[in-house]
């Protein structure tokens, strides 16, 4: 059995050894795990393909930020090297079976009690897992194909429920939460649904919008950057604060309006947010949020005349985030 390393031994050592398949079960998965995991694969190797299904649609749904987070990963961040289906069909499959493959070889298996979860793979979980043989295990992903459905599909949402996240916690958390959480600690408070929350300002101490950092930080063409180039830069009570997940750690964050940006923390003590696959692409969310041109500077003026100078993320687990930046 293995309880120990579970990410390195179950998700990277195969990689190691030549392994280039993997087919998932799993009762609960999360799209920043899906992410992590092939931001570190494809560091090892660009051959690698992975197939997953999630069991427990039927029966609990799925949040947004994960469902979306799901079709942009298979339809955009590494299309052609992921694949993500739901079942749709009474019963629930709870399951959680790894099978890898090299190309059609069967290498070997794990099954347990890890779900695809980076909280599953850390060291905050303790979790197990035992070989078992890839063969049979792909035989067993294989035989729940025809009860699923692709996420990308133009039917899933008619056929599993796609919950909004604020009503989803709303729905399964509040009640938990709202007796006992208690987090003034570094500036995080509670609003009336008991979900933790942070603003952050784009301005400096001074008042002033950087022009070369932050929104603005690709605004170097010295260097050579891309102009969207940016990143929401965490005052020191947040970034030492267990708000947000250590660096390294990728989080999935839903927007206001529907938009999906996976990301993680970066630079010196994790004090900036970036989105690691394209460090341009929340520039140019928060760009067409302001009615700017792609490229364009960011000017404090530009965020005065949309009406808010900060923006505000609400922590509903500690993979998914919901960013505000209404007016």
């Amino acid at each position: 059995m293995i309880s120990e390393d579970l990410f390195n031994e179950l998700l990277i050592k195969p990689v190691k050894e030549g392994c280039n398949k993997l087919y998932i079960v799993s009762g609960y998965a999360t799209s920043a795990m899906a992410f992590h995991h092939l931001e570190e694969v494809m560091q090892i190797s660009e051959n690698i393909s992975i197939e997953l299904i999630v069991g427990m649609c039927p029966s609990d749904g799925l949040a947004l930020s994960n469902h979306r987070g799901f079709q942009q990963i298979m339809e955009s961040d590494y299309k052609g090297r992921f694949k993500c289906s739901y079942i749709t069909k009474m019963p629930p499959v709870h399951s959680k079976v790894y099978a890898w493959f090299t190309d059609d070889k069967p290498c070997i298996g794990f099954l347990g009690s890890a779900n695809y979860t980076q909280t599953a793979f850390s060291q905050s979980r303790k979790e197990i897992m035992a070989v078992c043989d890839a063969s049979e295990a792909y035989e067993y992903y294989n035989s729940l194909i025809d009860y699923t459905i692709y996420c990308t599909h133009q039917d899933t949402e008619n056929l599993v429920q796609i919950y909004n996240d604020k009503f989803f916690l709303h729905k399964k958390r509040v009640k938990e939460l709202l007796p006992d959480i208690e987090t003034q600690d570094a500036g995080i408070v509670e609003n009336i649904t008991g979900l933790p929350f942070v603003t952050i300002s784009f301005l400096d101490k001074n008042g002033n919008l950087p022009a070369r950092s932050g929104l603005n930080w690709g605004q170097r063409p010295e260097e050579g950057r891309e102009p969207n180039q940016a990143y929401i830069r965490l005052p020191s009570l947040i970034y030492n604060s267990d708000f947000f997940p250590p660096r390294k750690v990728h989080f999935t964050v839903l927007t206001d309006d529907s938009k999906i940006l996976i990301c993680s923390r970066a630079q010196e003590n994790g004090k900036a947010i970036h989105t690691p696959h394209n460090n341009s692409l929340i520039g140019e969310y928060f760009r067409n949020r302001l009615g700017l041109a792609s490229g364009a500077p960011v000017t404090k003026e530009d965020l005065l005349n949309y009406g808010r100078t900060d923006v505000t993320f609400y922590k509903i687990d500690d993979e998914t985030y919901y960013m505000d930046f209404s007016v």
